[in-house]
């Protein structure tokens, strides 16, 4: 449910979600890189907004490289003006 052209953080999504722990996050999708729904992984970053989930891709490249199609600025595995993109699933409530 993320929007295209923004990104989120393992942290919000484990808020959201109320588990607890990022880790959480990070590890259901990486387990989910072996189904065929469309999960945007690609948009969920670390906490600093830095492309921490990259080895995941193959190549690890990917993850910058579909962000980049999206509009997103990486530098230095870093997403540029990453609080202008942020995007909280908590949205979803207010969208709803």
């Amino acid at each position: 449910m993320i929007p295209e052209g923004r990104v989120t953080t393992y942290g919000a999504i484990a808020d959201f979600l109320s588990l607890g722990s990022a880790r959480m996050v990070g590890w259901a999708l990486n387990k989910c890189g072996n189904t065929d729904l469309p999960i945007p992984a690609h948009r969920v970053l670390n906490r600093l907004g830095e492309l921490s989930g990259r080895a995941a891709f193959k190549p690890p490249s990917a993850m910058q490289t579909l962000l980049e199609k999206e509009g997103i600025i990486v530098e230095n595995n870093r997403v540029k003006h990453f609080k202008d993109v942020f995007w909280h699933p908590e949205n979803l409530l207010k969208d709803a």
